[in-house]
């Protein structure tokens, strides 16, 4: 080994590490001082180590980089990293940038935010707190720390849900988010146990390299792959656990952004991290994709249907994360990878701007051309996508389930074309549309090479089925919604999918009995009129 590459890797390795350290140093040190002045000094170096972590995880980034095309037989990062505990490949680093990125702009949000909000004190510790457990999740090789890392996170985030302690509502649906989270623990850890009864260690690396202990049909990664299924779909509020993440709401804005940009990706990522121990597709993936599928389908037709700019972003959240562990059933990892980067940017952005939205949109909207006109030229668009992706197969991956969603979705950006657009504006908004697909080629290439190769990979015809079922099913409901209250029919359906067809209510009321017992209060509340958000107790 190289000694000048094996000191400049254990300097760059040794600061990655020593960042979330320091966050959950500041975060005790904040709760000690009892000085204004001194803690909103601790804002301003929560500031500098978030820029420190985003710096090292570019120059982490950038010798992994240089490792690959120098052919160095002895990976000097990666030993390095192994011997302090870290997991330094492409998947930590990009998202450890954007955890950095994302906790940094929230920070600085939340500076001004919160200035005379009474709760800025609590928030920041535990805030700190979240993003650090994140980043150990994100970096550790071991199984027991990156289940110890996800308990913290949620315990962490419960602190942030019950910031305003004044408030019932907010209190039951964090302790029915609680109670959902002690689920996904018990499953979480139960996984890793059964991962080690296989492998026989807890060292990520070490499973990973150990071919030989892949036995087909295996007790073990059968059970496993599907506890950490149900894992994810639990952390990533599919349908029908979904319902905390609706209620969830009455939190500050920074962690209305926290939750929805971060940690509600985790059960994405832990597949992501953990898919090259499993042989194939397994139970598990079969789980992510029906589930996923699913909540992806009413999530999206709900959020179509909304009027609340907030609930309307957290119908999204759920959709988009059903769509991710769709992606990860069907063993598009870098889709869904790029898909997880993508949405915690585009999220952290929605709610941090959801006020100016409101404004916005208070305004009124442009008026829309007529439903055929729209479609013509969304059919259009998508076609020309389709035949794009009919000559580079390779865009997709060869799978026909993501190039009719791919299509699909140039076909609804190009929906939005407004009444009294030239023909000249037309042409230029359907040519973005279609311009989806090259964007999407050259993030797919620049992404890519950070997920584990996975080209073994085969899907059997029950998952193509299951895909394509999906995607036509989100088609036609979304033309329908579309159609709006032309008929009574899909007036009917757009009353019940603004309701989320009820899906949650059985799970709900279960959690709701157990947290209304828990906090001693009333189970049931009422809405308070004109305030969306506002609930109060039955008299």
């Amino acid at each position: 080994m190289n000694t000048i590459a094996e000191i400049g890797s254990l300097l760059v390795l040794a600061i990655w590490l020593m960042v979330p350290v320091a966050l959950f140093g500041l975060a005790g040190l904040h709760s000690w001082l009892q000085n204004p002045f001194k803690q909103n000094r601790c804002w301003h170096i929560a500031d500098r180590l978030f820029l420190g972590a985003m710096a090292a995880s570019v120059a982490v980034g950038a010798m992994l980089v240089i490792q690959a095309h120098t052919a160095v037989v002895d990976s000097t990062v990666t030993a390095v990293g192994n011997r302090l505990g870290l997991y330094p490949d492409g998947v930590a680093v990009w998202m450890s940038l954007m955890v950095a990125f994302v906790g940094w702009v929230i920070l600085r949000y939340a500076d001004t935010y919160l200035r005379q909000d009474p709760g800025r004190d609590r928030f920041f510790p535990w805030f700190l707190v979240t993003v650090a457990s994140v980043l150990v999740l994100v970096f550790t090789n071991h199984l027991l720390i990156l289940a110890g890392a996800w308990i913290g996170v949620s315990l962490s985030l419960h602190h942030l849900l019950t910031l305003y302690q004044d408030r019932p509502q907010a209190r039951m649906a964090a302790v029915q988010k609680f109670i959902v989270s002690r689920l996904g623990d018990t499953l979480i850890v139960s996984g890793v146990v059964l991962l080690y009864l296989q492998y026989g260690t807890f060292h990520l690396p070490e499973m990973v390299a150990d071919e030989a202990a892949r036995a087909e049909g295996s007790v073990e990664l059968h059970w496993a792959s599907i506890a950490l299924a149900l894992a994810a779909v639990l952390k990533c509020a599919q349908i029908p656990f979904h319902g905390w993440l609706i209620r969830v709401m009455e939190a500050p804005t920074p962690v209305s952004a926290l939750l929805h940009a971060g940690v509600i990706n985790l059960g994405g990522f832990l597949w992501l991290r953990l898919f090259p121990v499993f042989d194939g597709f397994t139970a598990g993936h079969l789980i992510l994709l029906t589930v996923g599928g699913f909540t992806a389908v009413v999530a999206i037709l709900t959020m179509m249907t909304q009027h609340s700019v907030k609930h309307a972003l957290a119908w999204s959240t759920c959709g988009q994360m059903g769509f991710m562990l769709f992606e990860i059933g069907m063993g598009a990892y870098t889709l869904a990878l790029l898909h997880l980067l993508a949405h915690s940017l585009y999220k952290a952005h929605s709610f941090l701007a959801s006020g100016r939205t409101v404004v916005v949109s208070g305004g009124g909207s442009f008026p829309r051309a007529s439903l055929v006109r729209r479609l013509a030229w969304a059919g259009g668009s998508g076609a020309c996508a389709a035949l794009i992706l009919f000559f580079a197969p390779w865009i997709v991956e060869g799978n026909p389930v993501f190039a009719a969603l791919l299509v699909l979705a140039v076909s609804a950006a190009a929906m939005g074309i407004p009444a009294g657009a030239t023909n000249r504006l037309r042409l230029r908004l359907a040519g973005l549309a279609v311009g989806l697909v090259p964007v999407y080629s050259l993030l797919h290439m620049l992404v890519g090479p950070a997920v584990p190769v996975h080209a073994g990979f085969e899907l059997p015809p029950v998952a193509y089925v299951l895909g394509g079922t999906i995607v036509a099913a989100l088609a036609v409901l979304s033309l329908l919604i579309l159609i709006g209250a032309r008929y009574r029919v899909t007036r009917m359906l757009c009353t019940h999918f603004r309701q989320g067809l009820y899906l949650d209510l059985p799970f709900d009321r279960l959690t709701r009995a157990l947290a209304a017992e828990a906090l001693k209060v009333p189970s049931m509340f009422r809405r308070v009129p004109h305030h969306p958000f506002r609930l109060e107790e039955k008299s």
